[in-house]
């Protein structure tokens, strides 16, 4: 099955294909359904047997090259794709998630025209081939094309419903931020081509990892240009602004998008690239601080948001935030541990807001829902399983990630990791600040949506009622995932039995060991570092703590008599700290102020005064008016009386004597 490693990422984008014709053919939506659905479940199928395959061997590096892409003098670059641990991992989960969403689909869209349906499940299955494309390359190039290739499909989805403004623009918004990120991505693949004289992945990281010392200024130029390609995908500080507006597109795109594809794919990057980044404390520190700052920002600014979708929206950026901080105190596994399950919690919650707004005739506004939990059981349920796992509460998946990354947070504070150990300390301070947040916002929109009585219209309340199979079934398994999707990583230190953690065992090859530089480990920022174990206890009980004050907080506010009272008053008390929050902090209108307008000042200028004054009227239209003059001016030269071109030859005879005169 190795040997079919092709087939995986080449199904989903035949069901692309395919569905495209059917699009242009108005189609029966059943047919569509079954190519789109169809083609990432033949993928999904192939990907598990090949990783039962993979798995089923001493664990290495599967390389499958098919073609030569690129060969110019001594570079060369396949097209080719790899299997190891880290891909395995990625695959595994990417396949599954994105099938139940593409199931969910089904149900979510059926209002669609048959031409829109056909186009919408072409876009979702390319997005799947991208990102299948980019977890598999076995290089930095094949890796790019798909990572080029998740932002075009984010572009198409997000603005999905085009002929609304406001979508539009959201689907370039995306683009365009991206495109900052992607500059920074393309300088780190000509820099590590200038270093190292390949992009393999099984060249580059076991030439720095075998040579730390000639390779460490190298390094962290590269690693710190891959994390600026990382920000813009993942959606980090500052570039960040393009994910709370992706809401823009249908429900089950957003899912795909913060849980199963795109915004994960800087963190693999940066997982992948490990041994760069371990060669510069520099690059360390700066991911690090990038994420805690991102995950508490992102978590104020959930707090006040009213549309469920933003509030998820934000919850992601914040998740984002803690995954980066995972890495930059060298939690790799914690890191793309907190992937998978966050793919599990945040899939059924993107689900699950999908499934009210359907029953609220497509109605996002929190304040105008309430009493839901009635009439949709199943939502309800699922969507209390997920939010109990991204809060952090023990035996839910999202306790076991979030407590890994805290713990290896103080871990590094302790040690003083590279130095840092004060800086360390205060993104421990930060991270759990964003976990009691993160507890508060998520369960007030849990209250505020299913709690209480119904506030919304009353036409609305009439209608009210549980989402279809097609929907509920994969909000089932995800609110599964949710509960016991943890279990793959019990800390088995804190329960005295080694080998618990089955992800971490998985996924350790991924974590090249550094050579010796002058008799000592160049370990610079492996994050291995050891603490008690009962300060790792307390440090669990601080964590459950935040999370229980967060969930008791919002049931003060959001639930009983009372409900809504307080969160007024505290407005009313702190009205422009609630205003700043509800305009999150005024940055859009910030890089309004300071980049777009100025940008859109000068293309205008570039318009009105080089390209129309400068170029076409004067040098365009200007010579060819000159030219026009002259030959309006030569022509009372040319009479044809033999009298006056005497007269000319005479004056010029004496114009010329004159002269020599």
């Amino acid at each position: 099955m190795l040997d079919a490693l092709w087939l995986i990422p080449a199904l989903c984008l035949a069901g692309a294909c395919a569905n495209l014709v059917l699009g242009t053919l108005r189609a029966p939506k059943a047919i569509v359904a079954v190519v789109g659905v169809g083609s990432v479940g033949a993928a999904t199928a192939v990907a598990w047997a090949t990783l039962w395959a993979y798995a089923g061997q001493p664990l290495a590096v599967v390389v499958r090259p098919y073609f030569t892409w690129i060969s110019a003098g001594d570079i060369t670059v396949n097209a080719s794709l790899q299997l190891d641990p880290l891909s395995a991992v990625m695959t595994a989960f990417v396949t599954v998630v994105g099938l139940l969403i593409h199931v969910y689909s089904v149900g979510y869209m059926h209002g669609e025209g048959n031409a829109a349906f056909a186009r919408y499940f072409a876009y979702l299955n390319l997005f799947m081939f991208a990102m299948l494309l980019l977890v598999l390359g076995s290089n930095l190039a094949v890796l790019f094309i798909g990572w080029e290739g998740v932002g075009l499909c984010s572009y198409l989805l997000i603005g999905y419903y085009y002929r609304q403004l406001w979508c539009a623009q959201a689907g370039m918004k995306a683009f365009i931020v991206n495109r900052i990120g992607d500059l920074g991505f393309l300088l780190a693949i000509f820099a590590t081509l200038a270093a190292f004289g390949s992009l393999e992945f099984e060249t580059v990281f076991p030439a720095a990892a075998a040579d730390p010392a000639s390779f460490g200024p190298e390094a962290t130029v590269i690693a710190l240009l891959l994390f600026v390609g990382a920000v813009g995908k993942s959606a980090q500080i500052p570039l960040y602004v393009w994910l709370p507006d992706a809401m823009a597109g249908p429900t089950p795109v957003s899912a795909l998008i913060h849980a199963a594809t795109m915004v994960t794919a800087g963190v693999y990057m940066v997982v992948r690239a490990n041994v760069l980044f371990r060669l510069s404390p520099t690059a360390m520190l700066t991911v690090a601080v990038v994420g805690g700052v991102t995950a508490i920002f992102a978590a104020t600014i959930g707090l006040v948001q009213n549309d469920i979708k933003k509030v998820l929206a934000y919850s992601t950026v914040s998740q984002l935030g803690y995954m980066f901080l995972a890495t930059g105190v060298g939690a790799w596994v914690a890191a793309i541990f907190h992937v998978v399950t966050h793919a599990f919690f945040k899939a059924c919650l993107f689900l699950g807001s999908g499934s009210v707004i359907h029953a609220c005739g497509g109605e996002q506004d929190m304040r105008r829902m309430g009493g839901l939990r009635i009439h949709m059981p199943t939502t309800y349920w699922t969507f209390l399983a997920a939010t109990l796992s991204i809060a952090g509460i023990p035996i839910f998946a999202g306790f076991f990630s979030k407590d890994e990354i805290l713990t290896r947070t103080w871990a590094a504070g302790a040690s003083d990791l590279n130095g840092f150990g004060d800086a360390y300390r205060v993104l421990w301070a930060l991270a759990v600040a964003a976990a009691l947040l993160t507890a508060f916002y998520m369960f007030r929109a849990l209250f505020t949506t299913f709690h209480g009585s119904f506030r919304g219209p009353e036409e609305v309340a009439h209608h009210l009622h549980e989402s279809p199979r097609s929907m509920t079934l994969p909000l089932v398994l995800l609110g599964v995932l949710s509960v016991v999707g943890g279990f793959v990583g019990l800390p088995g230190q804190l329960l005295h039995l080694e080998g618990l953690n089955l992800i971490e065992r998985f996924l350790k090859p991924v974590v090249i060991p550094l050579a010796e530089v002058g008799g000592h480990a160049a370990e610079a920022a492996h994050g291995a570092h050891g603490i008690g174990l009962a300060t790792e206890w307390l440090l669990v009980l601080v964590s459950v703590g935040a999370a229980a004050a967060g969930v008791l907080l919002a049931r003060r506010f959001y639930l009983g008599a009372g409900a809504f009272l307080l969160p007024r008053r505290l407005a009313e008390r702190l009205p422009l700290l609630h205003r700043m929050l509800l305009n999150k902090y005024w940055v859009d209108e910030l890089y309004a102020l300071l980049v777009i307008r100025p940008l859109r000042a000068a293309a205008g200028f570039c318009w009105r005064v080089v390209d129309e004054l400068a170029i076409d009227t004067l040098l365009v239209n200007g010579t060819a008016f000159g030219v026009e003059l002259g030959a309006d001016l030569a022509r009372y030269t040319t009479t044809g009386n033999i009298r006056n071109y005497a007269l000319m030859v005479l004056a010029a005879a004496v114009g010329i004597a004159a002269l020599l005169w």
